[in-house]
């Protein structure tokens, strides 16, 4: 594999909040390299970790959430140890841009799209003149999809549907001129016909101004052909983490197991959807061994005690699993998955 360029790693995260007292532990030692230019996937549950270990990359965790423990290497200084706001705004937006889930949050209804746009490119260049940056702006709107740029440029976001408003927000976005753009659920609140459109569009904007993207989702169907590397979290642990086609055709961990015989498209005709039986664990306490093995119906005992380390599978894929120890049990991968690689091999 040629030696890629990392342009952010994080090195044994931790993430605590202080609610009403009580700590919980929302991110537990990740340790991830992003690469330059590529299409990252962080998927998992809700509640599995995925938005907060990315808030941390833009300062963006909430006033009672802290980075406990570890590193966050960018442009070689650490982030992790940025307090202050004054410190994260060179990185928010100018370097590290982020598109959320719902678009009406993120856009003013009472300032017209072209104006929001210009806002976002005179922060970026404080000198440039509003007629200029106006016709950057157009051209932006241009960019992701928006016919008649010149005329949308003066309407408000209640007069655009819910896809235009998400590509608006992108627009936005890349109006910072960002090395990375972390995308959170961008397409969960659409249909499927606007989603692909929406990815579409990622997948364009990312070649055409050199992006390196995130992509946070809990739907693993969504990022299949869009994303380069898959990450699967589980209760703040990133526990397994290959290529796409690696987490797709030949997944190791139990839980990618069951993330991915829950997607319909590997459902049987006339057979229930397969579901994961079980809650994830208490972020409140202290986590014992994997933090599957109570939903886990491969769980060894060693998975009740000890914490897995990561295996390796390949240069490219590592999983969090006891079954990956040589002394472990053989233990078929479900029906749904061996299909799936056996259709590939064909």
């Amino acid at each position: 594999m040629n030696k890629k360029e990392i342009i952010l790693s994080a090195k044994d995260v931790e993430v605590k909040f202080d609610l009403r007292g009580q700590i919980l532990t929302a991110i537990r030692d990740v340790s991830l390299d992003i690469y330059h230019g590529e299409t990252l996937a962080i998927v998992g549950e809700s509640g599995s970790g995925k938005s907060v270990f990315t808030k941390t990359f833009n300062g963006l965790l909430d006033k009672n959430g802290t980075i406990s423990k570890g590193e966050l290497i960018y442009n070689g200084e650490d982030l992790a140890k940025y307090k202050k706001d004054r410190q994260w705004l060179k990185i928010r937006g100018h370097e590290i841009a982020m598109i959320m889930q719902e678009p009406m949050t993120s856009l003013n209804p009472l300032k017209s799209i072209g104006d929001q746009i210009v806002e976002a490119i005179r922060i970026r260049d404080r000198k440039i003149s509003y007629s200029k940056a106006k016709n950057e702006a157009i051209g932006y709107l241009s960019d992701v999809g928006i016919r008649n740029p010149e005329d949308r440029f003066k309407q408000y976001p209640h007069e655009f549907s819910g896809g235009m408003r998400q590509r608006v927000v992108i627009a936005i976005a890349i109006a910072c001129k960002p090395k990375i753009l972390i995308c959170d659920e961008p397409t969960t609140a659409l249909d499927v016909t606007i989603q692909a459109q929406i990815l579409t569009v990622l997948k364009e904007m990312k070649e055409k101004y050199s992006l390196t993207i995130v992509f946070i989702t809990h739907d693993l169907g969504v990022v299949a052909n869009v994303a380069d590397r898959i990450a699967v979290m589980y209760a703040g642990d990133i526990i397994e983490i290959g290529t796409t086609d690696e987490i797709f055709f030949d997944p190791r961990h139990p839980y990618t197991w069951a993330l991915l015989s829950s997607m319909p498209q590997l459902g049987i005709k006339g057979n229930d959807l397969f579901t994961i039986q079980g809650n994830p664990p208490n972020l409140f306490t202290e986590i014992k061994g994997d933090a599957f093995a109570p939903r886990n119906p491969h769980a060894l005992k060693i998975d009740f005690l000890k914490r897995p380390p990561y295996f390796e599978v390949s240069e490219t894929h590592k999983a969090k699993t006891w079954l990956l120890d040589p002394r472990a049990p053989r233990v078929d991968k479900p029906k749904g998955i061996m299909a799936l690689q056996d259709l590939t091999a064909n």
